[in-house]
């Protein structure tokens, strides 16, 4: 049997040691994404909640205000699908095309899908809880 040399051993060792601190940096790297992701559904969540009051005190709807909302919720989804946080990232996308055609989906589907904002952010709070254990 061949024995190792101290050379090889360092090698072997500084290796290992380089790719378990990529290791590392790859999960924290992955848990920030995560935490943005889910900080995202907060504020978009606010975001859409005053365009949703400016709505019904004024009683005029805003394509740009809507289609920010469109955009910025879809967006999300796709952050959160990439993430793997699959369900959430699902409401996300409902949302997003919700706000870029209204009319797309009928008022059952949405309460059936549960995409209520008041929901969403629960959802991304709880998850952010388990993240930060």
């Amino acid at each position: 049997m061949a024995e190792i040399s101290a050379g090889l051993l360092w090698e072997i060792f500084t290796h290992v040691r380089s790719w378990l601190a990529n290791l590392n940096r790859a999960g924290e790297q992955r848990k920030r994404q995560s935490i943005d992701a889910l900080r995202g559904i907060i504020t978009a969540s606010r975001q859409t909640a005053v365009y949703l009051r400016q709505l019904d005190e004024t009683g005029r709807r805003d394509h740009n205000a809507e289609q920010s909302l469109a955009v910025r919720w879809t967006e999300l989804g796709f952050r959160l699908e990439d993430l793997g946080i699959s369900k959430l990232a699902k409401r996300c996308q409902i949302t997003g095309k919700h706000w870029s055609d209204p009319d797309h989906y009928d008022r059952d589907f949405l309460e059936k899908a549960d995409v209520s904002l008041d929901r969403m952010e629960r959802l991304a709070t709880e998850i952010l809880h388990q993240i930060n254990r």
